[in-house]
């Protein structure tokens, strides 16, 4: 387990996937806050909880998708990590800089991986 002051930000529509990813940051000792639209995660980005990195799907139910949402994340956080994931996005791709994306279906491993590489050491 890692103790990690590094607060992530799960923003995915298909329960079973977040669940997955969730449990397994929560058990390496991350934060972590989760939302089943991009609307859910600007209200988490905007109020008091600290997010250190986004992890979004770029497809989500609502008029937002990842693309926005990240570039509202920054808004917020300009250095903050963003992974996108997705398993068709029918859209062009607009990552922001210190970004990753990773295509489902994902390794939790790698995602983790990620995660570390793009905050920095824990």
């Amino acid at each position: 387990m890692i103790l990690s002051p590094v607060t992530v930000l799960v923003v995915e529509d298909e329960p079973l996937l977040c669940d997955l990813m969730v449990e397994e940051l929560e058990g390496l000792g991350y934060g972590v806050l989760r939302a089943r639209t991009a609307q859910e995660a600007l209200d988490i980005i905007e109020g008091d909880a600290p997010v250190d990195v986004l992890f979004t799907d770029i497809r989500l139910p609502g008029p937002l998708d990842g693309w926005e949402l990240a570039l509202r994340f920054r808004k917020r956080n300009p250095r903050g990590p963003v992974i996108y994931t997705t398993a068709y996005s029918g859209s062009p791709a607009r990552p922001v800089a210190q970004s990753a994306f990773m295509a489902k279906p994902y390794r939790l491993a790698a995602v983790v991986a990620e995660i570390r590489r793009l905050s920095g050491p824990a």
